[in-house]
């Protein structure tokens, strides 16, 4: 078998997928099998009760054709939760902070993630790892841990490490950070004119501080830095993931997009190009926040492929470090029991632990 073809039959790992639905259809099931995508992403149109989504992620971990997929959701907690009904409301970022106790993160990140892997869920985009230096910021704010570098770091690597401790994987956000900024990428392209003295020694250092807690994650920020890469937004630059982020911070596992379908990419970039600019910039894996918008994105790569646009090698080299991570990451993920998950979330103790925290009036 070429390297093309082989490439073109392992694309699909590349893609985090989102879906409609409280479970999932014979088609999208399909898609994901024959496709062989590597994972999924649950928002709350995906969620009703415990039971419920440890039943429809029992469903899609049936698609899998080896390693188990990843299982991922945004549950930082504060307006940042998708599961809310049942779960345990996890505090504002901010609100944990203002407690100046990272030992108190720890044990929040720890219950979090033991809610999370009682319904299957093996990934989640927490924590924030950018510093709230702008209070202008439309997106960051309460969502950070902090206005300085120490402060964020202090409590990024505590929650990176309860994850870890109970078996979910975390991801920092949104590198080379998002604190800065005047505009929601969800909405339009910010751009951040941050010296690169300034983003080394501040915006940087939570991330490196993460990657030395054993965090395998990452995710890019939709973000223009002029200083950096004139021309593309840190999703799509190789010179911020290849050089920076790989070279210069020697970050070798995963590199992960945010949402590709936001209005900062597709606003700028077409829905064939941002999918082939991400990987060739250095991205592993790609999330679109629906079926239809991956099925797009997915065929767009293999095309890119079959017309020599996007080199074998690049996404052979990728995959390879997914399935690395997964291997390592997933050896002992265990399906969620749907009786018990019930028992397992929004538990007397659990509650105990987030009512330390004195929310922010």
């Amino acid at each position: 078998m070429s390297l093309t073809k082989e490439a073109i039959n392992q694309v699909g790992e590349l893609f985090i997928m989102g879906f409609a639905g409280l479970d999932l259809s014979p088609e999208t099931a399909s898609f994901i099998q024959q496709s062989g995508i590597g994972g999924v992403i649950l928002f709350s149109q995906n969620y009703d009760s415990p039971a419920q989504v440890a039943e429809l992620v029992n469903q899609v971990q049936d698609c899998k054709s080896s390693s188990p997929l990843w299982i991922s959701v945004d549950h930082e907690g504060g307006k940042v939760q998708r599961f809310k009904k049942h779960f345990t409301r996890i505090p504002e970022a901010a609100d944990i902070a203002a407690t100046n106790s990272p030992n108190l993160a720890f044990e929040i990140s720890s219950l979090m993630a033991k809610e999370l892997a009682a319904v299957g869920v093996n990934l989640n985009f927490c924590p924030v790892a950018d510093i709230n230096t702008n209070p202008k910021n439309p997106i960051i704010g309460r969502r950070a841990y902090g206005e300085t570098e120490d402060q964020v770091s202090k409590f990024v690597t505590a929650m990176v490490r309860g994850h870890l401790t109970n078996g979910v994987q975390p991801c920092v956000k949104h590198f080379p950070g998002h604190g800065d900024t005047t505009v929601d990428s969800h909405l339009a392209l910010p751009k951040v004119t941050t010296p690169l003295s300034v983003l080394m020694e501040r915006e940087l250092k939570p991330f490196s501080k993460a990657f030395k807690a054993k965090c395998a994650m990452v995710m890019t920020a939709h973000i223009l830095f002029p200083e950096l890469d004139a021309e593309f937004p840190a999703t799509l630059s190789s010179k911020i993931l290849r050089k920076m982020l790989r070279e210069d911070l020697r970050f070798s596992k995963i590199i992960i997009s945010d949402d590709l379908e936001m209005n900062a990419i597709t606003d700028h970039y077409g829905a064939e190009e941002a999918p082939r600019l991400a990987i060739q910039a250095g991205c592993d894996l790609l999330i679109y926040r629906s079926e239809k918008a991956t099925r797009l994105a997915h065929a767009a790569l293999v095309k890119a492929l079959e017309t020599g646009k996007l080199a074998p090698e690049i996404v052979m080299t990728a995959v390879e470090r997914c399935r690395s991570v997964k291997k390592e990451a997933l050896l002992k993920y265990r399906a969620p029991v749907v009786a018990e998950a019930a028992k397992l979330v929004g538990l007397p103790e659990h509650l105990a632990i987030v009512n330390q925290i004195q929310p922010k009036a």
